[in-house]
C-alpha cells in the first residue's frame, strides 16, 4: 500500500476494532478538534492524524484484558505505543515519522508534558473531548458496562473531577477559549443533576459524592 492511503486503511482498521462500536467516534472529533486548536500554526499532519486514530487502541474490547485484575493495572497508553509501529508500516505510513507518533500518543494524557506541537494538540483536544456535552455523553454511556461505572453516582464523580482538574491543565490558549463553553454546558448539567436529586455540596462547590451513593443508584 502506498503512503497516500495509509489513512482509509486505518479508518477501517479502527473501525473494525472499536468495540464497543461508540468508541469509534471519538477518533474523528478528536483530530478535528485538534487541527483547529493550531489554528493555522503549522504541524505534521500525518503525525497528528496517526495519533489521533491510534491512542485509544489499548481501552478496546479485544485488546485490553477481560480479568478484572489485570484491567486495573492495564496501561493502554503502552500497549498503543507498542502495536503502532506495525500497524503503521503495513497501512504504508512514512516510516521516518513512526517515532514522532509514538511520541505524540505518549504524551497525549492530561499528567504528560508533550515534546512536540503535535502532542500539544492532540493531549489538549483529548481534554476538551471530557468536558461539555460530549463529555457527558461518553461518560453516561459507559454506565452498567464499564466496571468502573456500576451506577450513575460513579458518572457524575468522574464528570465532577473533569470539572474540577482538567480545563486547568490545558495548554494552548485557542483550548481555553474553546473549553469555556464546554465548562459551563458541564457545570449546568452537574447542577441541574444535584439539584433533581438534592445533593449536598461539598465546601469547594461540588457535590459531596460521598453520600451520592445513597441519594443516585
Amino acid at each position: 500500500m502506498n503512503q497516500a492511503g495509509y489513512r482509509e486503511a486505518l479508518v477501517d482498521y479502527i473501525r473494525e476494532q472499536a468495540r464497543p462500536p461508540d468508541k469509534f467516534s471519538h477518533q474523528t472529533r478528536l483530530y478535528r478538534l485538534a487541527v483547529e486548536l493550531a489554528e493555522g500554526q503549522p504541524f505534521d499532519d500525518d503525525v497528528l492524524y496517526a495519533a489521533a486514530w491510534l491512542h485509544d487502541l489499548g481501552v478496546f474490547i479485544g485488546h485490553r484484558p477481560e480479568d478484572l485484575a489485570a484491567l486495573a493495572k492495564w496501561d493502554n497508553v503502552a500497549y498503543a505505543i507498542k502495536e503502532t509501529p506495525a500497524i503503521l508500516e503495513r497501512f504504508g505510513f512514512p516510516n521516518d515519522k513512526i517515532s514522532a507518533v509514538i511520541e505524540t500518543i505518549r504524551t497525549h494524557l492530561p499528567s504528560a508534558k508533550p515534546t512536540s506541537f503535535e502532542g500539544t494538540l492532540l493531549r489538549d483536544a483529548d481534554i476538551l473531548e471530557q468536558l461539555g456535552a460530549i463529555s457527558i455523553l461518553r461518560t453516561v454511556s459507559k454506565i452498567g458496562r464499564d466496571t468502573r461505572f456500576v451506577r450513575f453516582a460513579d458518572a457524575l464523580a468522574v464528570l465532577q473531577r473533569n470539572l474540577d482538574h482538567l480545563p486547568n491543565q490545558l495548554i494552548l490558549d485557542s483550548a481555553k477559549r474553546r473549553a469555556e463553553p464546554r465548562v459551563t454546558a458541564l457545570k449546568t448539567f452537574l447542577k441541574a443533576a444535584g439539584t433533581e436529586v438534592k445533593l449536598p455540596l461539598s465546601s469547594g462547590q461540588g457535590f459531596d459524592f460521598a453520600s451520592v451513593s445513597q441519594t443516585l443508584l
